[in-house]
């Protein structure tokens, strides 16, 4: 009865949590193009795709990814020889379990005429496939906790899923070893079974038993007579042998009840084989309840994400689609850090301290914003930052076992955080540089209006130092302006300026502008002086300093062989280190 309830609640529960999935799969958004698609558009927009599929060519490009990338595991096996041999071990020898043992009644009877689950090769294979899973959950403990691979992170999903795959296992070894050892067990078995009622019979079985097959009896010791043993022999293949191979088999169970031998008849006495049976049921079910709302539910997200990404194209696809596809991405994410490994500008998360820059670590937080969480401000802007100072060197999305499209991601997410209008100094930074070659795919005023919110911060931030009475006074940024300027190579030579103007002539930026100072504030001849003076939040507002090309120009042709343009790129920073300092105080 307790056994039904349990079966059927965690079923319940995981249907239920399915269901939950494929429905935030519709309804969760991300990126500005996906807030006009309502869940009906999108819903019939994969029933629509998912036919497409089916019914064209591209069935094989399915097929072929499904049976290599699915199956195989093909995209792993590339990267990382251990990390395949770990997953395949978990994931082949759980689903042979599932299906030979835990669901034995609807595979192995209606398929095995003979199988009994104490019987070989059945009895065996079950130890075999477990074992395979405690071994992929050894090596996946060894990378995690004893390798430590670079900038792989560990957070509470991970180490829910290795519990609760280690709590299945060990039960079911320890299981398994005390029924072998139980003479509560044994009695059972011959009460209901073995149709004896000579008390001498029952005892030369038992006999048998214990010498044989490990029992630890509280009637029988060891040594036995020869004549007693041939007849529980004998008693044994006519009432037991078809039923039970020996539980040498079953090595690992076996060699956990050599292990607990010693303390068999106190584990016989509390019931041990009902509690670990309690045990194991009880954390299996709960495995399968808790799958949908887990990292596990990968399982199933990640096969239906590799697919989906072979078959579909950015430029051809329903934007429906890809808005859906890019919610079950995230369900898709295995956290296995490969992403991270390879990211080019993973190097600076510590520097910034700011975990978000590593590709893995976005996952967790851009969930939450699609889910429509309040993640606080400076948390959007931890991930803010993330996603900006990608370099789009597509290396996560080409190493991603499970196919996740994460430039795109990026992209779209990136667009979402900026609308809501808080400064990214980045925006005025080289890492702007894929964000404007793909200006096209969104409006003029969404692209513009992220650079003008981080130029009127710096604005703001610099408000304090206009000149009163055509005056202006050095400040106490100027120093410390100069001194990180002496301090930086190349950019100590500001103090050579004479003003000859040469810079500011040969500058494109300043005669594409006809040197108007209404549109450039300063021309760079001005902004050295302005340094000099002292005064440098001046320069921090001039457009000049956040429209230089970088071209090297005024550089190249200065006469007093002033690093023009290395300076321009410090005096960025400090505007940025400046304002940013200002806004958090």
């Amino acid at each position: 009865m307790l056994f039904n309830v349990l079966l059927y609640s965690s079923l319940a529960i995981f249907i239920l949590g399915l269901l939950y999935r494929f429905y935030t799969w519709l309804t969760w958004k991300v990126g500005l193009l996906a807030d006009d698609i309502t869940p009906g558009t999108r819903f019939f927009a994969v029933l629509k795709g998912a036919l497409g599929v089916i019914f064209s060519v591209k069935i094989f490009t399915a097929v072929k990814v499904f049976v290599l990338d699915v199956m195989c595991e093909r995209r792993i096996l590339k990267e990382d020889l251990l990390r395949w041999l770990m997953h395949m071990m978990i994931f082949y020898g759980f689903m042979l379990l599932l299906l030979m043992h835990a669901l034995d009644n609807y595979f192995s009877e209606p398929f095995f005429s003979n199988y009994y689950p104490t019987v070989n090769p059945f009895m065996f294979l079950r130890d075999l496939f477990g074992l395979l899973v405690i071994a992929g959950v050894a090596i996946a403990l060894y990378r995690r906790f004893i390798m430590k691979i670079p900038r792989l992170k560990t957070d509470a999903m991970d180490k829910y899923a290795i519990i609760i795959v280690a709590v299945i296992m060990i039960s079911g070894v320890l299981l398994e070893g005390t029924k072998i050892l139980s003479h509560r067990v044994f009695s059972d078995m011959v009460e209901e079974y073995g149709d004896l009622e000579d008390e001498e019979e029952i005892r030369a079985l038992e006999s048998f038993w214990v010498a044989e097959f490990g029992v630890v009896s509280p009637n029988v010791k060891a040594p036995f007579d020869t004549d007693v043993l041939d007849q529980g022999k004998e008693i044994h293949e006519n009432a037991c042998a078809d039923c039970h191979s020996k539980p040498q088999w079953a090595f690992t169970g076996y060699a956990s009840a050599k292990i607990l031998s010693p303390v068999a008849l106190g584990l016989d006495k509390i019931n041990a084989p009902l509690i670990l049976w309690y045990i194991h049921i009880i954390a299996c079910f709960a495995g399968l309840a808790y799958l949908p709302f887990s990292k596990m539910f990968h399982i199933i997200a990640s096969p239906i994400s590799l697919i989906a990404n072979a078959v579909m194209e950015r430029e051809k696809s329903d934007p429906a689609n890809i808005a859906t596809r890019q919610i079950m991405e995230l369900d898709a994410c295995t956290h296995c850090g490969t992403c991270s490994t390879r990211c080019s500008v993973g190097v600076t998360f510590e520097l910034f301290n700011n975990v978000r820059i590593l590709p893995s670590e976005k996952i967790p937080a851009i969930k939450a914003l699609a889910s429509g969480k309040d993640l606080g401000e400076l948390e959007i802007r931890h991930l803010q930052e993330g996603v900006y100072m990608c370099t789009n060197c597509h290396r996560c999305t080409d190493v991603c076992p499970v196919g996740i499209n994460l430039q795109e991601l990026w992209f779209n997410v990136r667009e979402t955080l900026l609308n809501r209008g808080y400064p990214e100094f980045l925006t005025l930074t080289p890492f702007s540089y894929y964000r404007g070659i793909n200006s096209g795919r969104l409006p003029e005023t969404q692209y513009l209006q992220p650079l003008k919110t981080a130029r009127g911060a710096i604005e703001e931030a610099c408000r304090s130092i206009d000149a009163k009475d055509g005056i202006v006074s050095p400040t106490k940024w100027g120093e410390r302006a100069k001194k990180k300027l002496n301090m930086t190579s190349d950019a100590d030579t500001f103090s050579y300026c004479f003003s000859c103007t040469t810079c500011s002539t040969v500058c494109p930026v300043a005669n594409n502008n006809g040197n108007d100072p209404k549109k450039l504030g300063m021309v760079p001849h001005q902004m050295m002086q302005a340094v000099i003076l002292g005064t440098p939040e001046l320069v921090y507002r001039t457009g000049m300093l956040w429209d230089c090309l970088g071209c090297y120009e005024c550089q190249q042709h200065c006469p007093q062989g002033v690093h023009i343009t290395d300076i321009f790129y410090v005096l960025k920073n400090l505007a940025i280190e400046e304002t940013t300092e200002k806004r958090s105080s």
